[in-house]
Parts: structure tokens; sequence; C-alpha cells
């Protein structure tokens, strides 16, 4: 993919300045220094993290690109020997506080851990609503040896006997993974087989009057393969079905009765997973620290270069792939073993794949009453659970 590259710097410049304000304001620092050049005394600075080199992060190869404002993106190796604790990734956004007495080697001693955005507060609200309840199931649909939609189906048949209020359905819907998909063994083309698999999820559950909401998958073979992704378009609906089927873009950010949910279906708890190094005392795993990040760096995908897989239209990434507001519930499907968690009052779910290899997988169901509250903040979620199908 062509990306100019003085575009994506100053979308990166952009997003290390306004992080850059909400730090100095929380913890009050007076001023932020240049990264590079040398000082005899103890200096505040601003910048992204980075790698010295093409291989993955560790305790002895990390940089930090100043900003331009004050480093004019100057690049000095850090070292973290000093700091009580860390959590670092390439492309993460933060303050230290330390001495480069030579501008070769900033000694790090003090980290600023970053600051999440506030929470929604609807401008309407229902007295005393009844809770909503919420699936959320993501793909892949079919199981790796048949490209037949048989645990779809079993999906189907759960969505018309719980009948929930709204039905998250995530990508991929035809996983371009697949082995059949790979070796092009299918009878039809990828759309109609996508139109087929939607057209059966739309028909065989409207008598349970969910809403769906359609979020696609950079493995959805049939589709665009740029993060942020655009919604699935070209699908006919008639009226009826237009007022209950949503399709959304990855990543997105969606409101259910005053309570915001923050939906993507890329793994990104694996691709920051790999890449994370840390050295703490804490009680938070490795999960926490990851989701904790997310939220703190305000974007659905802070990691910084991304994985060799992810296609980043990063003229866009600014816009639609940023947190607006903390959402009450994000959203990660993963790979990795699927979760239900409370990060920064934020309850984070990963309800795993709907099919693992050859077997069915899991799903996940979550009840949702947006109460009116004096005082410390309730969680809106009131229960969640992961399912297995």
């Amino acid at each position: 993919m062509f990306q100019d590259l003085m575009d994506t710097r100053e979308v990166i410049s952009c997003k290390i300045e306004e992080l850059g304000e909400a730090l100095q304001e929380y913890y009050k620092i007076e001023e932020f220094c240049s990264v590079v050049i040398p000082s005899q005394e103890r200096v505040t600075v601003l910048g992204q993290i980075g790698c010295d080199s093409n291989g993955k992060l560790n305790a002895k190869s990390v940089v930090l690109e100043g900003d331009q404002e004050h480093s004019s993106g100057g690049l000095v190796p850090v070292d973290v020997s000093e700091l009580p604790e860390y959590s670092l990734f390439p492309g993460q956004i933060v303050v230290m506080e330390g001495m480069n007495s030579t501008g070769t080697m900033f000694f790090a001693s003090k980290l600023y851990e970053g600051v999440p955005l506030p929470f929604h507060q609807p401008s309407h609200q229902a007295e005393d609503p009844e809770p909503q309840m919420v699936l959320v199931a993501c793909g892949p649909y079919t199981t790796s040896d048949t490209i037949t939609y048989d645990p779809m189906l079993d999906l189907i048949n759960v969505i018309n006997q719980d009948k929930p209020d709204v039905c998250i359905l995530l990508g991929p819907f035809v996983d371009a993974k697949h082995k059949q998909v790979e070796d092009c063994q299918l009878t039809s083309s990828f759309e109609d087989v996508f139109k087929l698999c939607l057209q059966t999820i739309i028909e065989r559950t409207r008598s349970a009057g969910s809403r769906l909401v359609i979020v696609p998958s950079l493995r959805d073979v049939h589709h665009v393969c740029i993060y942020p992704q655009p919604p699935f378009a070209g699908c006919e609906l008639s009226k009826e079905d237009k007022q209950r089927v949503l399709f959304v873009s990855d990543p997105c950010t969606l409101e259910v009765n005053g309570v915001v949910l923050g939906l993507t279906s890329v793994d990104l708890l694996f691709h920051m997973g790999s890449e994370e190094i840390s050295s703490s005392s804490s009680v938070l795993d490795r999960f926490s620290r990851i989701l904790k990040h997310v939220l703190t760096q305000r974007s659905y995908y802070p990691l910084y270069p991304p994985a060799e897989e992810m296609n980043i239209d990063y003229e866009k990434f600014y816009q639609h792939a940023a947190l607006p507001v903390t959402p009450d519930v994000l959203i990660t499907p993963s790979d990795l073993k699927y979760f239900i968690k409370e990060v920064l009052q934020c309850v984070c779910v990963n309800p795993g794949r709907l099919t693992k290899g050859q077997v069915g997988g899991t799903y996940g169901r979550l009840w949702l009453r947006r109460k009116a509250s004096e005082g410390e903040r309730k969680s809106p979620c009131v229960a969640a659970q992961i399912v297995r199908i």
C-alpha cells in the first residue's frame, strides 16, 4: 500500500502533541525539554517509544523520538534501568523525567502514565430502564475443515432463543485464512458467499427482533483490507430490515441506550502482546496492561509500526481510529483466551471466536443498564459472561 511518509509523520506528530498537552495538564508539568540537547539538570521530555533496530523491543533497545516542537523529532537511546517499573511498546507516547548529560543517552528515572478520556454522559436518560441484553460474536463462522456455516446456524438458534436486544457480529465472515478460501476451492465468488451468509443471518433472526450490528474484519477476503476499514457496502435490505440492521466501520464507537461500546475486530491483544516489554511489581496481568495502554493512548490501535499484516491509512487513522471517549465497554476479539476484565472502570471483553479449528468456540453476552447515579461512577455493564457455542 502506497503511503506518503510525510503524511504519516504529520499524523503521528499531531498525536504526540495532543497527548503531550493532556499529560502536561494532568501532571502539572511546567515545560518539556529537548530529548537530544545535553543538560546537567533533571529534565522532562515528551516523545514516542521506538526500537533501535528491526528486531523486537527489549530493555536495551528502547529509543525515544522527541516531539517536533521541543526536539524537532530528534532520537535518543533510553536507559530504563532506573525506572522502578514500566510497560512499554513501540508507538507509545510517553513523558519521561531524567538526565541526558551528553545528549547521547537519556537515563530515565520517572515515567508518566497516560491519562484516559472521560466517560460519555448521555444527555437524556430513561427512568430506571430495563437491562439491555447484547450478544457479541466474532468470526470465523465456519470450522476449518468445511465452508458450511453450521456454527453460524447454531448461533442463530441462540439468538432466536434468547432474543437479545442487540447482536454485534464481527468478521471475518468469509475468512481469508480458511484453507478452502486460500486454495480458491469455492464454487461461488467470495462476494456471493458473503451475501448468502448475511441473508441467512438477517432472514432467520427476524422473529427475534434483535438489532444487528455488522462489523467487518481485515480477514474478510471480499472486503477492503485497509485499517480503518469502511462498513460493508452494496447490501440490499428490505425496508423492514433497514430499521434493525446496522453496518459499521472497524473500529467503531457505538451507543446503546446511553451506554458506549468500543468495537474493533483487529487482534490488537496479540499484536501488542508480541511487542510489549514490562518490568513491574503491579498486580496487572499482560492483557490488563495492554488494555490500559489502549485506553490511556486513546487509540484503537496505538502500536507503531503496526504488525506486518496491517495496512493502515494514516490519513484516515487519526480521524477514525481515535477513541472519542473512554467506552463503558470495549470489545476486543482475539485468538488468545477469552476473558472479561475491568480496566480503568471500563469493562473489556474478549469473546473469543465462534469457531476454533474444527470445533465450536465461544461468544459473549452482556447486560447493560445506564442508571443515574450521584457520586462515584458505577459501570452500566451489570453482568457479562462468555458462553460456549
